[in-house]
């Protein structure tokens, strides 16, 4: 992704014959994201026919609809009109969420490094990463995995030049000027620096997804003991991490 390109108008781009995709811009930041977010939500309250899902991102949302159902040119028609006036006013703000997280050791393989590479003792590293209070931006890549938005800048850390064949279920990484909390064991070239017992996916659980698109998230350190204990309900179905409001 370039991050210095900015598409100004509202681009449509047809995705095969059951989808498309709606693109505000070529960039990640907290203005883009929410206009996204705010276009979804308002293209969702419409209830066109033939919709099947919207799927937002950092810079766009993706229509599926069902070809044989949907009025395509009804649905384009109603994407052009809100993607040109929508604004992010009114838009629902999203669930916020405390998060547990054990940072290093076993937990976060790469903690030391990411704390070299930005200057830190690994103690400031995990004190600077969990003080935001950050935006899931998008969800995808594997079910439930949450991209965030919001990282602090000291802390970007460009990616892996080998990536791993697989990380740990429910890794916290950083992967350049991105966090995020995986979901399921999986390859990665992102940078592990903790854990959270919390399962982001967890079928047969309800809800089976923890965190939505416009959702917020502040990590809370805790123990490798803490982490253990909270596993344990994680594993039988309790959501761990906690609603702090709503």
């Amino acid at each position: 992704m370039q991050e210095d390109c900015e598409v100004n108008d509202p681009v449509i781009r047809y995705l095969g014959d059951s989808a498309l995709s709606v693109e505000f811009g070529n960039r990640i930041d907290a203005e883009l994201v929410s206009r996204v977010h705010a276009f979804d939500a308002a293209l969702n309250q419409l209830c066109l026919a033939g919709v099947v899902e919207t799927v937002p991102t950092y810079r766009a949302t993706t229509v599926i609809f069902d070809p044989l159902t949907a009025d395509v040119r009804e649905i384009e028609a109603a994407v052009l009109r809100l993607a040109s006036t929508e604004s992010d006013a009114g838009r629902p703000v999203g669930q916020l969420w405390e998060v547990p997280v054990t940072y290093g050791q076993d937990f976060g393989i790469d903690l030391d490094d990411v704390a070299a590479h930005a200057g830190m003792t690994p103690s400031d590293l995990v004190e600077a990463h969990a003080d935001p209070e950050y935006l899931v931006a998008m969800v995808g890549f594997l079910p439930g995995f949450s991209y965030l938005s919001g990282l602090d800048p000291r802390l970007s850390t460009p990616r892996r030049s080998e990536p791993r064949a697989r990380i740990p279920a429910s890794s916290i990484s950083i992967g350049g000027q991105q966090t995020a909390i995986g979901s399921l064991e999986g390859p990665s070239g992102w940078h592990v620096i903790g854990r959270t017992p919390a399962r982001p996916f967890h079928p047969g659980r309800m809800p089976e997804f923890l965190f939505e698109p416009g959702d917020r998230i502040r990590f809370r350190p805790v123990s490798a003991r803490e982490w253990s204990e909270l596993d344990r309900g994680a594993t039988r179905g309790a959501l761990v991490a906690e609603r702090v409001d709503g």
